[in-house]
């Protein structure tokens, strides 16, 4: 554990560090695109933050590769050395759309590309547990269409969930601590050493996020555009596929007893197949509605729009932050709580704690829509946005004409007297609020 926890924290320190100058290389490069319609951001800001989350990938391969325990990973095994040439392949192909914006189709070949190079080192699904039949062996095109195919979702889902300021990086990180405290007890208490790779990855994959969150939380002074959010995102489909094909279900040794205590015991046997698609079912629901979205328009599933999962919490009346955090919540729920399924699944305990935390979810998910109101006698003691407006009938008329007075200034008794609850609110994107200079409104947000 110690080894893989310093793994961890030497990739973090490499791509924090690295970060701030590839942020002033994006600035001269000209890596800062105007401001889209279905952006959230204000100000342009600069991409190519995957520069540094390679580069922390690499500094975290190099490192375990001269530790004790870990560097015979890399004599026994070949999946490292294939997670490397894929993630540079990747990293490439989005270090040029974050500069140049390529072709959609472009990258999806590129990416099937990437998928397949991995593929021919080795890192390509074998097997698949199936519940009431056991292992089914797969052929090599079996194995190398699923592999590419898990690779594109996983891809292309993460990518789809960076909209909003340390949003991506966040739920992979969560999603990926569950799934590296998986794949530990996976090499640790069972002694299945094909388990290693998977875990490795996913302390290189916490290490790059947690590195990367401290410039990319909002307000975001750095974004790391598709060369980042494809990068981690190919990350996780390899350890996914790690632990999923390479694993025999049959050496945990758990087919014991009669034939229904059998079926209980491999319960969790089944979890590997389970989980990755746990990791990123937040980002899979959200490209899932987009492509039936754009397709029910007749648009292509690749045009841009501003229906996606965090847009909603948007409009809803969520905050920037707010947002972030709830989805936050909803990675950690499912993922977590499909570990802890897998670790005991014979408690209903587990059970009832996840139910308990969604109805939690949900009430934070509608929060906007019942926004309370504090009494009278309260309201010097809340915040203006919970105090009841007074009546419109109290405020004295203002007689409107020719002889209706001047108005007396900022420093006038009656202005002196408003408090925050009688001010009329400002729409955002007017000019002279939130911040809007004296020229004009700023950029409308997505």
């Amino acid at each position: 554990m110690r080894e893989y926890l310093l793994t961890l924290c030497i990739t973090a320190a490499v791509t924090y560090l690295l970060t701030g100058p590839v942020r002033k290389f994006a600035i001269v490069a000209g890596a800062m695109p105007e401001i889209r319609a279905r952006d959230v951001h204000r100000e342009p800001t600069p991409r190519l933050g995957g520069i540094a989350m390679f580069f922390g990938l690499c500094a975290g391969l190099l490192v375990a590769d001269h530790l004790t325990n870990l560097s015979q990973l890399f004599e026994k095994s070949n999946e490292p050395r294939a997670l490397l040439s894929g993630a540079a392949l990747i990293w490439l192909i989005g270090v040029l759309d974050d500069k140049f914006e390529i072709d959609a189709l472009i990258k999806l070949g590129g990416q099937m590309i990437a998928a397949g190079v991995m593929v021919m080192q080795g890192l390509t699904i074998l097997w698949l547990p199936v519940p009431g039949v056991g292992s089914v062996a797969l052929t090599q095109w079996q194995g190398t269409l699923l592999t590419v195919a898990l690779v594109v979702i996983t891809i292309n889902a993460v990518n789809f969930v960076d909209g909003l300021d340390g949003l991506a990086a966040g739920m992979v990180c969560i999603a990926t601590a569950a799934f590296f405290l998986y794949a530990y007890r996976i090499w640790y208490s069972y002694g299945i050493e094909a388990a290693a790779p998977a875990t490795l990855f996913s302390a290189i994959l916490m290490g790059m996020c947690l590195g990367f969150l401290p410039h990319n939380m909002h307000p975001a002074r750095i974004f790391m555009g598709d060369s980042g959010s494809m990068l981690i995102g190919l990350v996780l489909a390899a350890g996914a596929i790690s632990v999923t094909g390479q694993v025999d279900p049959d050496a945990l040794n758990l087919y014991a007893g009669s034939e229904k205590e059998a079926v209980h015991q491999t319960v969790p046997v089944y979890i590997p197949l389970l989980l990755p698609l746990t990791i990123i079912a937040v980002p899979a629901a959200d490209l899932l509605l987009a492509i039936v979205r754009r397709t029910w328009r007749g648009q292509s599933p690749f045009a841009a729009d501003r229906g996606h999962l965090h847009h909603r919490l948007l409009e809803i009346g969520h905050s920037h932050s707010r947002a972030v955090l709830i989805m936050y919540f909803w990675s950690a729920l499912i993922a977590f709580g499909a570990l802890a399924y897998s670790v005991n699944s014979a408690s209903m305990w587990i059970v009832l704690s996840v139910v308990f935390l969604s109805a939690i979810g949900l009430i934070l998910l509608l929060l906007p829509r019942f926004t309370p109101r504090a009494p009278r006698w309260a309201e010097a003691f809340v915040p203006p946005r919970y105090r009841r407006r007074r009546a419109a009938a109290s405020a004295p008329e203002v007689p409107d004409g020719p002889d209706a007075p001047a108005p007396t200034g900022a420093g006038s008794a009656d202005a002196a007297q408003e408090t925050p609850g009688d001010r009329t609110p400002v729409a955002a994107g007017v000019s002279g609020a939130n911040g809007a200079t004296a020229v004009g409104s700023r950029s409308r947000s997505r």
